[in-house]
Parts: structure tokens; C-alpha cells; sequence
């Protein structure tokens, strides 16, 4: 190559570009080819350089540690070394195999002393950079000093858990990092947002770069410490470059900042603010925003881009275990102690409660119970305990404090061998008794016990076992015998239950069936006719067993059965109740065995399902429970609870008011005065035309609707009033269920007669049933003023708790609590009046 091609070469290719052609010359013509084969060192660090080096072909590289920078040809080596006199900084080696001009030291420092303009030009050169240098470093330390307070330095965990709310969080993390768009990141307090606006950033590209996140109620109104002054100090936007910028909060923007933030995330750019009223122009931002917010943003919501919506922890129930073990993976290493671990029983009291403060305070639970185990240790249910929701309030689960019970309820015998082995062929005897047998109450034991024991009995229980009775309901019974005949017969015929009609018209179906039932009990005098007393049992159970035959499970016990409404509606006065934890049942189970049915799974048992479609975590009251236990059998999770609680809890808390039950309930509160009309008649002095049946019908009708036209009448009355007045009407039907207990005790009393009269009668009636003499066997029958005192105390009670139960479903007081107390009154007294009689 000739000395020109050199001088060429180092004025297009070298940084020695900058000298004249002059000068580069007499340096091209001192030029020496040297080469040296891969992994080669060219320069040391520390050494004195033995001359300038020009890289013409192949490529060289610093050590790694030292950056790992890479030089391609035209680079110069020990430039700087020799113009200054000092050692070589790094160490050069080659990469490949590399064909280098060399001149010796001696030689070049003869050249820069025959030409000084060399050792100018550099000179200035560096001058030139050292004043960048100084200029860039100045500017960093600006830019840093802004950022600083507002720095992220590092995401502080991954997303925890293996729900699919987990997995759809990550994939939308990660599908968020692989864009610079902006993203708001939405949900409730505790769930570590900014977490999450870190995880995308350091998911990105752009990681390198920094990331601050701002709280928008601390900007200030003007926008300077964001937007930056014209002319003046740098704002956040622009110090932090192409880095992210995290707005927290900004709901709580200043009203002036909204329409620029609004510019911003829309169009990229921004306006620093102005001095002295100008209008300084637009800036495009580099940066990429994430917004955390708690709260919905309209009007900055169509400006955003993309929206992840956190889940609460609430939702996330199944990750709830793999947090606890996160966290108690950190407080271990931390404090250096042994292995802490958790029971599932206390995982499951966890997964029941809903966490207001998601994270933060799941956190702060797992700190509480590990602080009281000293060198780690098992972390049980008595030592983590969250605050109970509105529905574990006050309760006490039976199943936990009595093992046996829960062995019992979970054995065959309840209650499959109890309905199969005794009530089948029971109920089957008591009718023919019934039918057969004497027709008078006093010599037929089926009608007494019919009478005189099951009906002051199952109304005595409905405080303490709610529905217990249909679990071994004969009627029923013989309706899934039907059902399991008609399956045999024709599988797959039987029908879905209709659902939307059932609960639409299915309460009204069975207040009808009752009061048609209460006109010929009373019309026919069916509590002295043994006969038609089976016939009434008998209709009962044709209707069980008809649909039975033609839907699957027991459509008739949920949604038809007289009784079974009866029961339904008084259980809800029980001090005990059937319930899942929610928590448990979403975070672990994935078959619903409860509710569908399947086969045995764990310490489940095989089942064919709730039979009334009744999930037990969506419970809200004992209406559409009849504790047959299957889902507690079903359950391989141990979530279904037997809890107790105070009385009638559901009916201001979880309830739901229906205007078929409140019928209902009314209707039983006028059956009381029905069963009473000989009193009537007596003590009023009336002659009512019951001497035909229909006269005996309509007076019937009449009595059973007169007792509900009076606090239905006031209650119509308030409502009307409130309407004229511009005030917003109370509730009737939700109101109306205070008068339940006074329902509840007046049925009761009415039965007491026949329960402590005739029930101890129960010996000699059994031998008159067959024809023989009980003169002479022992007898149980309480005192007249036994009974009387009782049945007082009886509608007192209920006076007292009806009064009570208003108070918490009103929970305020007003003139409708008031008037809705004058009528309890009212009605106790006429009802103390009619059955204690004094």
C-alpha cells in the first residue's frame, strides 16, 4: 500500500483525521505492518506503551471486566498514553487474527516534536471533551438529584400463586412489559400495584433505565415538578428520559392537571410550564406511564391504553396458602430461624375470611402468628386469627367442639337408615291406624300422636334444629322411593327443575295448598277424624311422590310442600344453621361435589348431591336447608360448618325477603284464631253461619285473612303517607318478618293444649286402639293452670322477641318501628285473650 492509500485511510478511518495532510505524511511513511493472531495481547494495562497502534484489519477487545469494549479497523491504540506520558489503561487483545500499523515510540514523539500542531490539536481535542464531560456530568447529577425521591429501585416480588387469577395476572404483566403503551393498574388497597408497575418495567427492554413513581395528590398545581419550567429546571419528565414514570393515585390530581395529563397520555407530549405567562411549546415525552388507582377514572380512562384489573384477595382464595408460605419463607430467612409451618385447618380459617386489606394485612397476620412461635414451629388455628366476616359472626361450630356429632352425621345411619329402617314402614303403620282404626282422637294412638306430639314438637324444635324434620320427612321418602322406581323404569326421563317459575310462583302455590289444607282441617274437623287425617297425610305424599317421579331431586320439598314451607319459614328463627366456608370452597374445590354429586374424593364420601340444589356456601338463611347432611359427607375439604348463633341472625343480616313467605306467615298467625272459633263464638257472643260447608268455608277464609289486614293495613297506610309526604317508603315485606317469633309462639301455645292435655294419654289410648282397656295405666296430664301459665309465657316470649327482631331489622327508631310494636301488642293481647284466657 502506498503512502498516499495510508494517508487516505487514516483521514477516513481514524480519529487522526483531524490533522492535516501534512502532518499525517511523514506518520503514514513511519508506518510498519505487524500481525497477530487470535487471542493475542496487543497492549497491557499498567505498561509504559512501546508505540501508536492502528488497527487496518480484524477485530480487538478490552478484558471483560473492564467493559468488554470492541475495536474494528481504523482504531488507534496508545494515543493518549503517548501524548501524555503515561502508562496504558487497558489491555488489549485480539480477537481474531489482525494485520496492525505500529511506530515505535521514539519515532512518534520525533514526529510530534518536528510537528507541534500534532500535540495543539489534541490538546484542544481534549479540552473540548473534558468541558462535555464536565457539561454531561453536571447535567446527570442534575437529572439524578430530581429522580432520586422518586427512584424504584427494584420489584420486590414476583405475582404469588397458582390460581387462575394468577395466571392471568402474569400473562398480562408480561404482555404489558413488551410494549411502552400506557397501562393502568386497578383494584383495592393492599394488593402491591406498584409491585406490579415494577414488574413490567423490569420485565421490559427498557429495564436499564430508571423508573420513579409519583403521588399525584403531591404534584405540584402549576405541574412544574412534572412538566419542568421553560428555560429553568428540568421537570420528572424530563430528567427521567425513556425511562417509566408511575403516577399513583390519580384520582387525586389537582383539577388543573388533569386536561395535561389527559394531552399526555393521548398525544405523548406536554407544555413546561411558561414564565411570566408565556406559552412555552410542546415536548415530546419519552417516558412510559403506568397508573396505580383505586377508584374508576373517567376522565382520564379513554386516554389509557390497556387497564389490568387486579383481583382481590378475596377472589383468590387458592393462593392463599402459597402467600403464607412466601411470607414465611422471608420472616425465616430473616430472623435466621427454623422451619415455620402451617396447618390446614388454619389455612381454611384464612381462606373464610375476605380481607378488606388484601395483602398488606394477610402479611401482617402471618407476622402476628409467627412472632408467637419462638425457633420456628406449626403455625395452628388458634394462633392465626383474622377478624370474622358479618356471617362467622358469633358463631360456634358444633362439628369441631363434638367429634361425634360430626361421625354421626357423617355415618349411614343419618339419615338413610333412619328413613329405610324405621320411618318407611313407620309412617305405613300410622296410616293404616289411621284408616282402620278408631276414628275419635281419645281411642286412636295415631291421631293423638299426630296431634298431640308431632305438632308441639316439631314447633318446639324449630328454635334449636331449624328444618331438622324434613331429613326424615316420610312424605319425601316415599318420593324418592318413587324417584328411584321411576328411574328403573324409564332412565333419563326425569325433567330439570324450572327454575325461574318454581321461585316465582312456587311460594304462592304452597300458601295456597296450606290454607285449603286449614279450611278442611277446620271445616271437616280432621284433628277428631282419624280417617281424614290419613287422607291428609296421603295427599301430602301423592304430591311428593308425583313429582318426585316427574323432576330430578326434591322439587317438591323446595318449592311445593306446604309443610316444608312451614318449616322453612320458622327455621329461619334457629340457633343453629348448616354453612360453608366460602373461602375453603373456592380456593380448594374444583368437583362442587356438595351441590352435583360424584364420588368419593379424599374424605368425601360418594353422593348424588344436594338433594334441594343448594350449594352451602351460598346459603343465606335455613329456608333451603333440610340438614340431610349430604354435602358435610360429600365434603372432602371439612368446609361445611354445623355452626351455632344467635336466633333468627339471617333475618337483619343475609336475608332476603320473599312476599310468598310473609303470606304464609300471616296465614299461620290467622290458622291460630281459626283453630280457636268455638272460643270466638263464646266469648263474643257470635253466631256465625257454619252450619253448611261453604258457610263454614267463607267464615273460615275470613278468619284466617282478618289477623294480617291489621298490621298489613298500618304498614300499607305508613307507605302511602311516606309516598304524599316526598319520603322514600319503608320495606313492608322485609318489616313484616318481626312479627315472625309472635307467629311462631301463638302456634305453639294453641298446640301446648293438646300436647300437655292429651299427650301423657299416649298408654291407655295405644290399648283403646286395639280394643282393649288402659283404665288403669298411668296417665301424664298437666294442670289446666299448668297449661294456661305456660301458653302465656309462651306468647310473651314471642311478644318480647317480635319487638326485638324489629328493632334489628329497623335499626333505627321512627314511627314505623313504633306502630309495628303497637301491632305485636295488639296482637299478643288478643291472642292471650283468645288462648290462655286470663
Amino acid at each position: 500500500m502506498t503512502v498516499s492509500d495510508r494517508v487516505i485511510f487514516l483521514q477516513e478511518r481514524t480519529p487522526l483525521s483531524l490533522l492535516p495532510a501534512t502532518t499525517l505524511a511523514p506518520l503514514a511513511r513511519r508506518l510498519r505492518s505487524v500481525t497477530r493472531s487470535a487471542g493475542e495481547t496487543v497492549v497491557e494495562a499498567g505498561q509504559e506503551p512501546q508505540g501508536l497502534y492502528i488497527l487496518w484489519q480484524g477485530r480487538l477487545e478490552t478484558e471483560a471486566e473492564l467493559g468488554g469494549l470492541s475495536f474494528l479497523p481504523g482504531a488507534v491504540l496508545n494515543l493518549e498514553a503517548l501524548l501524555l506520558e503515561q502508562p496504558v489503561e487497558q489491555t488489549v487483545r485480539t480477537i481474531t487474527d489482525s494485520t496492525l500499523w505500529f511506530v515505535d515510540r521514539a519515532q512518534f514523539q520525533a514526529l510530534v516534536e518536528q510537528y507541534p500542531g500534532i500535540l495543539q490539536t489534541f490538546t484542544r481535542q481534549l479540552v473540548d471533551a473534558v468541558k462535555r464531560l464536565s457539561f454531561q456530568f453536571d447535567r446527570e447529577q442534575e437529572r439524578q438529584g430530581i429522580l432520586r425521591p422518586y427512584l424504584v429501585a427494584k420489584a420486590k416480588r414476583g405475582v404469588i400463586g397458582r390460581s387462575r387469577y394468577g395466571d392471568r395476572l402474569r400473562a398480562e404483566i408480561r404482555s404489558a412489559a413488551s410494549h411502552r403503551k400506557s397501562v393502568l393498574i386497578f383494584g383495592e388497597p393492599g394488593l402491591e400495584k406498584d409491585n406490579l408497575a415494577a414488574l413490567i418495567h423490569f420485565g421490559s427492554t427498557q429495564r436499564r433505565l430508571p423508573i420513579i413513581k409519583v403521588d399525584c395528590g403531591q404534584l405540584q398545581a402549576s405541574g412544574a415538578d412534572l412538566f419542568g419550567r421553560s428555560g429553568g429546571r428540568l421537570g420528572l419528565l424530563g430528567a427521567l428520559g425513556q425511562g417509566t414514570l408511575v403516577l399513583n393515585n390519580p384520582n387525586e390530581l389537582d383539577a388543573d392537571l388533569v386536561e395535561p395529563v389527559v394531552q399526555l397520555l393521548k398525544t405523548g407530549q406536554y407544555r413546561p410550564v411558561g414564565r411570566n405567562g408565556e406559552t412555552a411549546p410542546l415536548v415530546t415525552a419519552e417516558a412510559r406511564i403506568i397508573l396505580l388507582s383505586e377508584k374508576g377514572l373517567p376522565v382520564l380512562g379513554d386516554a389509557i391504553d390497556e387497564t389490568i384489573k387486579v383481583p382481590p384477595l378475596r377472589v383468590r382464595k387458592a393462593d392463599i396458602e402459597d402467600w403464607v408460605n412466601y411470607y414465611l419463607s422471608l420472616i425465616r430467612r430473616r430472623r435466621g430461624t427454623g422451619r415455620i409451618s402451617v396447618t390446614p385447618e388454619a389455612i381454611r380459617r384464612l381462606q373464610s375470611y375476605d380481607f378488606p386489606n388484601n395483602l398488606r394485612e394477610l402479611e401482617n397476620l402471618v407476622e402476628r402468628a409467627a412472632a408467637q412461635l419462638a425457633g420456628g414451629g406449626l403455625i395452628t388455628e388458634e394462633i392465626i386469627w383474622p377478624a370474622q366476616s358479618k356471617k362467622k359472626q358469633l358463631r360456634l361450630n358444633l362439628l369441631n367442639r363434638y367429634p361425634d356429632l360430626r361421625r354421626f352425621l357423617r355415618s349411614p345411619w343419618w339419615p338413610d337408615r333412619i328413613n329405610y329402617g324405621i320411618t318407611l314402614w313407620l309412617f305405613a303403620v300410622v296410616v293404616a291406624v289411621l284408616w282402620f282404626g278408631p276414628q275419635q282422637r281419645d281411642q286412636n294412638v295415631a291421631l293423638t300422636v299426630f296431634w298431640a306430639w308431632w305438632w308441639p314438637l316439631v314447633l318446639l324444635g324449630f328454635p334449636f334444629v331449624g328444618r331438622l324434620w324434613c331429613a326424615v320427612c316420610p312424605f319425601m321418602i316415599y318420593g324418592e322411593v318413587t324417584q328411584w322406581i321411576a328411574e328403573k323404569l324409564f332412565p333419563g326421563r326425569l325433567k330439570r327443575w324450572p327454575r325461574q317459575a318454581a321461585d316465582r310462583w312456587g311460594g304462592w302455590f304452597l300458601f295456597a295448598l296450606f290454607a285449603l289444607i286449614l279450611i278442611w282441617e277446620e271445616v271437616w274437623n280432621l284433628e277428631d277424624t282419624a280417617y281424614l287425617s290419613a287422607c291428609l297425610l296421603l295427599l301430602i305424599t301423592a304430591g311428593a311422590m308425583i313429582f318426585s317421579a316427574l323432576f330430578e331431586r326434591r322439587f317438591w320439598c323446595r318449592y311445593l310442600c306446604p309443610i316444608g314451607g312451614m318449616n322453612g319459614l320458622f327455621a329461619k328463627l334457629s340457633i343453629t344453621e348448616l354453612r360453608a366456608q366460602q373461602g375453603t370452597c373456592s380456593a380448594e374445590c374444583t368437583t362442587y361435589q356438595c351441590y352435583k354429586g360424584g364420588p368419593a374424593k379424599g374424605e368425601g364420601q360418594e353422593t348424588n348431591g344436594c338433594p334441594l340444589y343448594s350449594h352451602p356456601a351460598q346459603l343465606e338463611d335455613n329456608r333451603d336447608c333440610v340438614l340431610c347432611m349430604t354435602c358435610l359427607k360429600a365434603c372432602p375439604h371439612r368446609s361445611v360448618e354445623l355452626n351455632l348463633r344467635p336466633p333468627g341472625i339471617e333475618l337483619w343480616t343475609t336475608h332476603r325477603p320473599r312476599a310468598a313467605e310473609v303470606a304464609l306467615m300471616f296465614l299461620l298467625l290467622g290458622a291460630v284464631y281459626l283453630h280457636r272459633l268455638p272460643e270466638l263464638e263464646e266469648r263474643l257472643n257470635l253466631n256465625l253461619p257454619i252450619d253448611t260447608v261453604v258457610g263454614h268455608s267463607l267464615v273460615s277464609l275470613g278468619i284466617l285473612a282478618l289477623p294480617a289486614l291489621i298490621p298489613l293495613g298500618v304498614e300499607a297506610g305508613q307507605w302511602i303517607w311516606r309516598k304524599s309526604q316526598g319520603l322514600t317508603p319503608r320495606p313492608v315485606v322485609r318489616m313484616a318478618y318481626g312479627y315472625l317469633p309472635l307467629v311462631w309462639a301463638a302456634n305453639l301455645a294453641h298446640y301446648l293444649r293438646l300436647g300437655l292435655g292429651e299427650g301423657g294419654r299416649l298408654l291407655p289410648v295405644s290399648l283403646a286402639t286395639f280394643g282393649a282397656s288402659g283404665a288403669n295405666l298411668p296417665v301424664w296430664v298437666a294442670h289446666p293452670a299448668v297449661v294456661a301459665f305456660l301458653q302465656g309465657v309462651t306468647l310473651l316470649l314471642g311478644m318480647g322477641l317480635s319487638v326485638w327482631l324489629t328493632a334489628k331489622i329497623c335499626r333505627q327508631a321512627g314511627p314505623q318501628r313504633w306502630i309495628q310494636n303497637a301491632c305485636t301488642g295488639l296482637l299478643g293481647l288478643s291472642l292471650w285473650w283468645l288462648i290462655p284466657g286470663f
